[in-house]
């Protein structure tokens, strides 16, 4: 297998430059979000793309910029 699929919380912290309590707080919310779309979660790991589209990405109106 190449690369790990899931963040572990001691990672998320790491990463974000929180503590490992705050990192939990956060793991159980995103982890929450994955539930409630039928996805199977793992208590302590959250998936790592999910983790990165949900924290890193932006999002934009896709009729910004455009004139009318």
């Amino acid at each position: 297998m190449k690369g790990k699929i899931f963040l572990r919380v001691e990672e998320v912290a790491e990463e974000m430059g929180v503590s490992v309590s705050y990192a939990y707080k956060l793991v159980r919310k995103l982890n929450k979000e994955l539930k409630e779309t039928g996805c199977i979660c793992i208590p302590g790991r959250i998936d790592r793309k999910f983790f990165h589209e949900r924290i890193y990405s932006t999002k934009t109106n896709p009729n910004e910029g455009r004139s009318n």
